[in-house]
């Protein structure tokens, strides 16, 4: 009975020791001389236990000199390093980077190039390192159609081919996400495949972008994807949610979630457990709160979630990865797309409340 009660006294201890507030490590912000602007970020746990950032920074999101940093924080260390310009054109803005290591060590990092006025003027292109973001070779061309662009890391399927989430945005104005913008995949096989090729489209009602995919079991993916449409206030939105039964190659129709988006980046990773955790802002209109949702079945419930942070600075664009120990790490910007910030968590503390 001793031994029962002192168990559950140390179960208890630890489950108000994981329900306290999450420590926000402030990674970089206005002070960093890469420009103001500092959005949206990428973040992943290299080979060696290193975790890898990049960011696109410059004057402004449509400024012509902007480029893709990078920062290390070693595994030992406590610190990040002086960011490095890792992309950039003399002629054109770059955007988006996304940073991300195969299972063969190759460190890809994708980013986006601006060649008009509009995003919908984009292209894709990527460099890789062989030494674990050490050095990297030229930039090569991933998507020369216009209009497309990349925002979340690739995944590996059960098939062990990559799988690549873009999407491909329409029209010209800089408030709304046209309804003809569409979620797309882009497939690599790395023993036979020298370039990524067009994997499948989601198409929705009021256009979709951004999407982050997961295979559930073996060739049944699904993929929660950034709502089209405005920004305003009064427009209410939702994650829009597809699958494939084929491995990634043919999607569902898009279809309104239960998950509410205000025009807004969404992450979602299978943990080493099997479970599910989806990161959004849980509101219709603004990218306040930043969310947890965990499923332990498959995509059919989720029982448990959590805030992560509910200050009014706003969570943009979270991008969350799984470390070596299991840790959860959620990387995001705020204050006007200006800070980038860090946080760790585990399914434990999604549980506690």
């Amino acid at each position: 009975m001793a031994t029962t009660r002192a168990f559950s006294f140390l179960l208890t201890t630890t489950l108000c020791l994981q329900a306290a507030d999450l420590p926000v490590e402030r990674v970089f912000g206005k002070e960093i001389a890469t420009g103001p602007y500092k959005h949206p970020a990428c973040a992943t746990e290299l080979q060696n236990g290193d975790i890898y950032l990049v960011y696109y920074g410059g004057a402004g999101e449509y400024a012509l000199k902007t480029g893709v940093f990078g920062s290390r924080k070693k595994k030992s260390g406590s610190r990040w390093s002086e960011p490095k310009l890792l992309a950039s054109d003399p002629f054109r803005s770059v955007g988006n980077g996304v940073i991300w290591q195969a299972p063969d060590e190759t460190v890809w990092l994708f980013y986006v190039v601006r060649y008009g006025e509009t995003w919908s003027t984009s292209r894709i292109q990527a460099k890789i390192s062989k030494d674990n973001a050490e050095t990297w070779s030229d930039s090569f061309v991933v998507a020369q159609e216009p209009g497309m662009m990349v925002r979340n890391k690739p995944i590996v399927l059960s098939s062990g081919e990559y799988l690549l989430p873009v999407y491909h945005e329409t029209g010209e104005d800089r408030e709304v996400v046209g309804p003809e913008s569409t979620s797309r995949f882009l497939r690599f096989d790395p023993k036979k495949d020298t370039e990524w090729k067009p994997s499948g489209i989601i198409r929705s009602a009021k256009g979709n972008i951004q999407p982050a995919p997961v295979e559930v079991s073996k060739d049944y993916l699904v993929a929660y994807c950034r709502r089209g449409g405005g920004y305003g206030r009064g427009t209410e939105g939702w994650l829009v949610r597809s699958e494939s039964r084929d491995g990634g190659r043919n999607w569902s129709e898009g279809k309104d979630s239960a998950f509410p988006n205000p025009n807004s980046a969404v992450d979602f990773l299978k943990l080493a457990s099997g479970n599910l955790l989806l990161v959004y802002n849980d509101s219709g209109t603004e990218r306040v709160p930043l969310t947890v949702a965990l499923s332990d079945d498959g995509d059919k419930s989720y029982k448990f979630k959590r805030n992560v942070g509910t200050k009014s600075d706003g969570y943009a664009y979270p991008i969350a990865f799984q470390g070596h120990d299991g840790k959860i790490h959620i990387i995001f910007t705020s204050k006007g797309r200006t800070e980038i910030n860090h946080v760790t968590l585990d399914e434990l503390w999604v549980k506690a409340n």
